[in-house]
């Protein structure tokens, strides 16, 4: 933020004292200005859209909307305004729905006067930088890295998930994740899987550094940080985010600490690819809340595919939008009569992409840890990862609205 520059704050809050005790703690701040005060959601969505403020300080209980849903609403309008939501409660579940509407950060009333200027000057500070982004769109006939500098403004958060252990969801996560990198779209593969993660591994890569260090500092990071937490992979360019190096390490990391990384990580790169674990752990539960899509991952055994059908009956208790799961069948054998046809008719949901068994390529991939799709692209395994990429753009690039002078005026999911 340049010298002399303010971080226009608007307080959204019912209760009017509230919204003058908060102008009152504020007024002292040099580099802080509140430029509004509403109290109702309605209202501070119509005020947000006129005073384009960087920081929305949201109530979460409010009598005609509450706050989550207005910054759902606000955050569509304009994905660069950062909201920090306030409640009298603490409960995991407002902040999980908080934070899947859009949420940059969430406070317990009544938070201090240092917890509550931080906190506006981590959101103030990436709403400036995502600022910047869109001002580097064009904003007449928006090119195709224009749109993927768009799609970057808000990262997608993508979790590779198999219900089953062993239907290689690991394999399909790093080569989807060496398949959807490039300069304009770069991307961070995460490991979700804290106690036994191996992505690692399947890059061939000692790390010193891992989520722990993010999770640990997950309401303080700052972009030079992230970088040197995250390894970058020389022969793909993707960048790598770690499990703990010990299975009991996986305790220290939180739900929510994970998804603040996600958040923070969605204004560096484009897509931020989970690779999740069999176990529906805490972690990846909070991941999936937070993602935009879902890659579950079946094969053509009888256990594989009970589980995909118990996580499909799972994600409605979730309320997880089916709509936003991408159903692939991994490993496939055309000698097995359990067809890709018969299983998504027998789920009632589209296989948008089949893998063929290809043990020859993936296991020497595996051991030596060099991804095969840095190899022979031409492969049948190697074209079906490029298949799932296309259906995860055109996927990705719906969530993008377009006026018709070629401006983005939404990016929603």
């Amino acid at each position: 933020m340049s010298a002399g520059e303010k971080i226009k704050v608007l307080v959204v809050d019912d209760v009017p004292e509230t919204r003058e005790n908060i102008r009152k703690l504020l007024q002292f701040e040099n580099d802080i200005e509140v430029v509004g005060a509403e109290g109702t959601g309605s209202a501070g969505i119509a005020s947000a859209r006129e005073l384009k403020p960087e920081v929305v300080l949201m109530d979460i209980n409010m009598p005609d909307m509450d706050g989550i849903k207005a910054t759902d609403m606000i955050r569509r309008n304009d994905p660069t305004v950062q909201i920090v939501i306030l409640s009298v409660q603490g409960d995991p579940n407002y902040m999980r729905r908080a934070m899947l509407a859009g949420a940059r950060d969430f406070l317990t009333k009544p938070p201090s006067v240092d917890e509550l200027t931080a906190a506006i000057r981590r959101a103030g500070q990436m709403a400036i930088e995502e600022r910047k982004k869109v001002a580097a769109v064009p904003r007449l006939g928006l090119t195709k890295a224009g749109l993927a500098q768009a799609a970057a403004l808000q990262g997608r958060v993508i979790v590779v998930y198999g219900p089953k252990g062993g239907t290689g969801a690991t394999t399909v996560a790093v080569n989807l994740a060496v398949s959807l990198h490039n300069e304009d779209e770069p991307v961070v593969l995460v490991d979700g899987n804290l106690q036994f993660g191996d992505v690692a591994v399947f890059l061939n890569e000692q790390v010193k550094n891992n989520v722990l260090d993010l999770a640990s500092r997950a309401d303080e990071l700052d972009r030079e940080f992230v970088e040197e937490v995250l390894i970058e992979h020389a022969e793909s360019g993707v960048k790598l985010l770690a499990a703990p190096p010990r299975p009991e390490y996986a305790e220290n990391v939180s739900g929510e600490q994970f998804v603040k990384v996600l958040n923070y990580l969605r204004h560096m790169y484009a897509y931020i690819i989970v690779d999740g674990s069999s176990t529906l752990t805490d972690v990846i539960l909070a991941a999936m809340d937070n993602s935009d899509l879902i890659v579950l991952i079946t094969a053509q055994d009888i256990p594989a595919i009970k589980n995909a059908r118990l996580f499909f009956d799972l994600s409605s208790e979730l309320d997880l939008d089916r709509n936003r799961i991408l159903f692939v069948m991994n490993r496939h054998d055309k000698r097995i009569g359990i067809t890709p046809e018969k299983v998504a008719e027998s789920f009632k949901h589209e296989i948008v992409a089949v893998l063929p068994a290809d043990e020859r390529v993936v296991l020497p991939s595996i051991n030596r840890g060099v991804p095969f799709m840095l190899g022979d692209r031409s492969r049948p395994i190697a074209k079906s990862i490029i298949e799932l990429t296309d259906v995860i753009r055109k996927r990705i690039s719906a969530f993008i609205e377009v006026d018709a002078e070629g401006s983005v005026v939404a990016v929603g999911r």
